[in-house]
């Protein structure tokens, strides 16, 4: 029952998905931003269209989020002209290496995909019926200076880590009894964490944050003893705006995780605290930065907005969409080493987390579990079961 689960086709998951969002690899980030302020999703995928072949083929090589974004604009050449930074090809900022997006056929098994997923795959790019789309790009300098093609294309949806896990959670029954298994026992507490001591300075942690968003894991803010307060998330990052790379550049860990509580609007005080040490850094254009974008808080709450004309249109919207931002969860979410994996399993499902971190009862940091991690118990479940038979 277990393996007849796991065999089931991607395209089962795919009920329900909506189109995939997109943007061409040459947009630039300035463009990229406005089309993930306008399609409502905290993720765009990014593709590269070839004309030279007959009707012209597409391939998704990546996705972007404002937390790409925000980290290219903390890179130590794009401090001081934040404004030309934002003119970079979304192309330039995908990460080399193993592709976080892959491709899969709509009969590709559930096993098959999530062997992808524990190789480092993040989404995986399922066609649902071929279509003819149309698009066109436009520059945000309203110059009316447009590109058109049309191709031949699957009109595709993405899963996640979190959307096989849901498909799992409803046969989870028949892994039993490994769900009411603790996570010592299935040793699949991930000890190499990321943390930083709430007084050091956010910028300190730059390669950390570049890593969570690579992983899919969060930066733990602990105290002197290792002690968990907090998170810094990608998920967090990905709900504000651009602006928040300044904050990162001259707030403290602890400061930081009150600039971008997605619960409410940053304190002024912290906004003006910012300007100021940017001032002090001679970082004047970044302080240009803030004034000219949108405040972060209005990323973090609900907000609408419709296109009325062509001239609105950006790459990756359908026309008439809203942008609905629901306020991401800033609190950390912890769990016991005693945890079971089904109670751990819901938990993160529930609140949409990609790791839970697992703590004492002093809350001493010990490690955090991830989606992946508990992928790949049911993934040597089912190993397990194919084995024996």
């Amino acid at each position: 029952m277990a393996l007849r689960s796991l065999c089931a086709e991607v395209s089962d998951l795919c009920i329900g998905k909506p189109e995939l969002k997109w943007i061409a690899a040459t947009a630039s980030l300035a463009e990229a931003l406005a089309a993930l302020k306008a399609s409502g999703e905290i993720y765009i995928s990014v593709w590269v269209c070839s004309q030279n072949t007959a009707g012209g083929s597409c391939v998704c090589v990546g996705k972007c989020s404002a937390a790409d974004v925000i980290l290219f604009l903390c890179r130590e050449d794009n401090l001081a002209d934040p404004f030309k930074a934002l003119q970079t090809p979304v192309c330039d900022i995908l990460p080399k290496g193993t592709p976080v997006v892959r491709h899969v056929t709509p009969n590709s098994s559930l096993l098959e995909a999530m062997d992808y997923i524990l190789e480092g795959t993040q989404n995986l790019v399922v066609p649902i019926q071929k279509r003819r789309i149309y698009y066109a790009r436009k520059r945000l300098d309203n110059q009316q200076q447009l590109s058109s093609c049309c191709h031949e294309q699957h009109e595709c949806c993405w899963l996640t880590q979190e959307d096989v896990l849901r498909f799992i959670l409803n046969s989870v029954g028949s892994f039993s009894p490994v769900p009411t298994y603790n996570l010592e026992s299935l040793s699949i507490i991930d000890r190499d964490i990321m943390t930083i001591t709430h007084n050091k300075p956010a910028s300190s942690a730059l390669g950390y944050f570049r890593r969570a968003i690579t992983e899919q894991k969060s930066v733990a803010v602990v105290d002197e003893e290792n002690r968990l307060m907090g998170e810094i998330s990608p998920q967090t990052l990905a709900y504000c705006d651009e602006t928040a790379a300044s904050a990162i550049m001259v707030l403290s860990a602890m400061e930081l995780m009150a600039y971008i509580d997605c619960g409410s609007p940053p304190p002024e005080d912290l906004v003006q605290l910012v300007k100021t040490r940017l001032e002090v850094r001679n970082l004047s254009s970044m302080v240009d930065l803030m004034d000219e974008s949108i405040h972060p808080s209005l990323l973090c709450c609900s907000s609408s907005s419709s296109l009325s004309s062509d001239d609105d249109f950006v790459p990756g919207m359908s026309r008439g969409s809203s942008r609905h931002y629901a306020a991401a969860r800033c609190e950390p979410l912890v769990c016991s080493p005693r945890s079971s994996l089904l109670a751990v399993m819901v938990q993160a499902l529930a609140y949409r987390v990609s790791c839970v971190w697992v703590v004492e009862d002093d809350h001493t940091l010990v490690g955090t579990v991830t989606l992946a991690g508990i992928l790949s118990v049911f993934l040597s479940v089912a190993d397990g079961i194919h084995s024996k038979s």
